[in-house]
């Protein structure tokens, strides 16, 4: 059960005279479909997901218009899938997160760009990049550059948005390059509206299908000695082309200023961001008038030197806003200025910085030290004070604290079936001692954080077990390499487990089954649990639902001698199975499956069944776990161990004691991590279960009103 996205799905059928409202993603989705697009492919990744949930959830209407929608198993997978547009006039569009996605399908990017292709592609890739990032911090730009690729980087408008996919595509037929178009975190979710136009059905489409294979073609391939050739295709013929095409749509944008001495150059998706700069210094409004002229790049590579050349004329000074490392565009800018024999001054890095996200303080800091240059009449005092003030602000409150905040980093979900594994493997250490962890991708990789600091390195998606490959033979103990389901089935399974049995490593591998890539959204995957296990779980109110035997019987298959399948809520077991895996005289891959459902799914499964049942009066049972504060001791080894967000602490109620009592507060799903944790550890006996009953029998009632009338008898008055 993924996340619904029904009324997302009705706005992709909206057609001209309708007004589209929301999310720029979605708005993406809908160009596409306006664009004719025969086939979508990809891989889910913040801030881009949407766009594959939404479509493969809209399969009847997707079907309708004729559009083929997979989603791949990795972003190599999808890449592949571009092949496609090579040979035939099929307009095709891919996604995934980047840079961690584009680095996977690089290779399929290359070979994709060598041959160059017939029908329009686009790859809209989420541009994780900032302060708000969850991965490395690079950029697309490099691969557009080295693979000839054209980059688009929108003005964060809805309507221009919307213009620039179906551009994307004409460009590509044009130029018969692929198209990428990078959309920050703040583009994907920018809200706004357009006016649509009608879907357009592809001419050759699952509904419409092509008689013949296209003829052999040896150019179509990247391979020598074509490949030498399509080399000096790209200079001589494909990016003059798409030059061309850009000059005549008007793709880059132009606003004028009254201040025409002096100018910005900026990438199109820094384009909100740097009016509300200007906005600072009263020389632009909200409604984007600006008064120093702009020349807005919403196709970064190639650039088009005439046009960049045009704007630079005669000008005392030009400020090139490049937000990353390196400055490709101001680079390039520069070698252009200098190859036309232009002089004006050209400023970039060297007011600003040369890495990190350009919010608006970073943008306005740089433009104060441009404009007391150039416009100083225009660098009011109380701009200065408050850029001034907000450094003083944040130092003062530094040196205010006699110790650095703490940081508060993410956690696991309430009830997260990962953390009770974690707590089980604390517990292991201490009978073998401490061991390498070569961590994954995904929700297990929050054990970095407190109180379990679990990781010694994370090399990408599923690479966890070959990542230890080179530390394994140097170690003296064991080393534990933990993946997802997702991270396996998207390149564990050959990068790490199909090494590992080829060299007869002896290894340990985790793998976390908790049926869905969950974090990124929870979607579907080969070893999601069938829709009849589900229904059966949610009866019984189980916390687990029967996953499938897939990622099993595959390891079997591939030779597996040495396998273990624990549910992750027994910690005493997991940790018995995880010191045997360390310690057993086997010599080989040992890999400990860790079976236990998303809470989250598990959560949108029962709920509304729940829900449904005390609506027509039926008994429903609540499992609750608690502290008895009066036997708790303040040690919180439980909160050590845990680090559940529903345990926590609260004024001890005894005054002569001084140490804080454990508590579960509310939200506490009933896991019973805090129970097994106690029982596994020979904790102290302070924690209780409870059953909270909803529309009890009748027998029920009664013997609870002579169990309170028990308790209240036994109490001294």
């Amino acid at each position: 059960m993924e996340v619904s996205f029904t009324k997302e799905i009705k706005s992709l059928a909206l057609g001209t005279g309708d007004t589209f409202h929301g999310e720029g993603i979605l708005a993406i989705t809908k160009a596409l479909l306006q664009s004719g697009v025969a086939y979508v492919g990809g891989y889910q990744g913040a801030p881009v997901s949407h766009l594959l949930d939404v479509m493969v959830q809209a399969k009847p209407y997707m079907d309708e218009l004729g559009v083929h929608v997979e989603a791949c198993s990795n972003e190599a997978s999808a890449a592949a899938m571009l092949g496609a547009s090579i040979h035939y006039p099929l307009r095709g569009a891919v996604t995934w997160k980047s840079i961690v996605g584009t680095n996977v399908a690089a290779d399929a990017l290359s070979n994709l760009s060598s041959p160059g292709v017939k029908g329009g592609v686009l790859i809209i890739v989420g541009e994780d990049y900032g302060e708000g990032a969850s991965v490395i911090q690079e950029r697309t730009h490099a691969y557009a550059l080295k693979s000839t690729m054209c980059l688009l980087d929108p003005r964060p408008e809805l309507g221009r948005m919307v213009d620039m996919v179906e551009h994307g595509f004409r460009l590509s037929e044009a130029s018969s390059m692929p198209a990428i178009l990078e959309l920050r975190i703040r583009a994907c979710h920018v809200r706004g509206s357009f006016e649509c136009k009608d879907n357009v059905a592809p001419a050759f489409s699952t509904k419409h299908l092509m008689d013949e294979p296209a003829g052999f073609d040896y150019m179509r391939l990247a391979h020598p000695p074509v490949t030498f050739r399509h080399e000096k295709l790209k200079g001589e013929e494909r990016v003059p082309a798409a030059r061309q095409y850009i000059v005549d749509n008007e793709l880059n944008e132009l606003f004028p200023g009254k201040h025409a001495d002096v100018g910005i150059i900026v990438q199109g998706g820094l384009y909100n961001t740097l009016i509300r700069a200007l906005q600072q210094f009263g020389l632009a409004d909200a409604f984007g008038q600006t008064d120093i002229p702009l020349l807005v790049l919403n196709v970064t590579y190639p650039l088009v030197p005439a046009q960049l050349g045009e704007f630079c004329l005669g000008k005392r000074a030009v400020l090139m806003m490049e937000e990353g490392q390196p400055e490709y565009i101001e680079q390039e800018l520069a070698t252009t200025l200098r190859r036309a024999d232009i002089q004006t001054p050209l400023h970039g890095k060297d007011l600003l910085p040369q890495a990190g996200e350009y919010t608006t303080e970073v943008m306005a800091a740089g433009l104060a030290k441009f404009l007391q240059r150039y416009l100083p009449q225009h660098t009011p005092e109380s701009t200065l004070q408050w850029l001034s003030g907000n450094r003083e602000r944040r130092e003062a409150v530094a040196r205010s604290l006699p110790t650095p905040l703490p940081a508060r980093p993410p956690s696991m979900c309430i009830g997260c079936p990962e953390r009770p594994v974690f707590s089980a493997l604390k517990l292991a250490q201490q009978d073998v001692g401490d061991v390498h962890i070569s961590g994954d991708i995904g929700c297990h990789a929050l054990a970095t954080f407190e109180p379990f600091s679990f990781g010694h390195s994370i090399l990408g998606y599923g690479m966890s077990l070959a990542s230890r490959a080179g530390v394994s033979p140097m170690m003296n103990r064991r080393v534990l390499s933990i993946m997802g389901d997702g991270g396996f089935w998207h390149n564990g399974l050959l990068t790490g487990v199909q090494s590992a049995l080829f060299n007869n490593d002896d290894a340990v591998l985790l793998i976390f089954k908790n049926g869905y890539t969950s974090a990124t959204g929870t979607q579907e995957i080969i070893s999601t649990p069938h829709e009849d296990s589900k229904a059966s779980s949610g009866d019984k109110q189980q916390s687990l639902v029967h996953l499938n035997q897939t990622i099993e019987n595959t390891l079997t298959g591939l030779g597996v001698k040495w396998m273990r399948t624990v549910n992750t809520y027994e910690v005493e077991k997991m940790r018995s199975t995880l010191t045997e895996a360390f310690t057993t005289g086997f010599s080989g891959l040992k890999v400990i499956v860790a079976e236990g459902e998303c809470q989250l799914e598990r959560q949108r499964r029962i709920k509304p069944w729940l829900a449904g049942l005390l609506k027509k009066g039926k008994r429903v049972v609540r499992v609750k776990y608690g502290v008895d504060e009066d036997v708790c001791n303040g040690d919180h080894a439980c909160i050590r161990l845990s680090g559940c967000p529903t345990l926590t602490l609260k004024d001890n109620p005894d005054p002569l004691k001084v140490d804080p009592v454990a508590t579960v507060i509310d939200g506490c799903v009933g896991c019973g991590l805090c129970g097994s944790n106690a029982h596994a550890a020979t904790l102290c006996p302070s924690f209780y279960r409870a059953e909270v009953i909803q529309n009890p029998r009748w027998h029920e009632r009664l013997l609870a009103t002579l169990r309170h009338a028990l308790v209240r008898a036994l109490q001294p008055a």
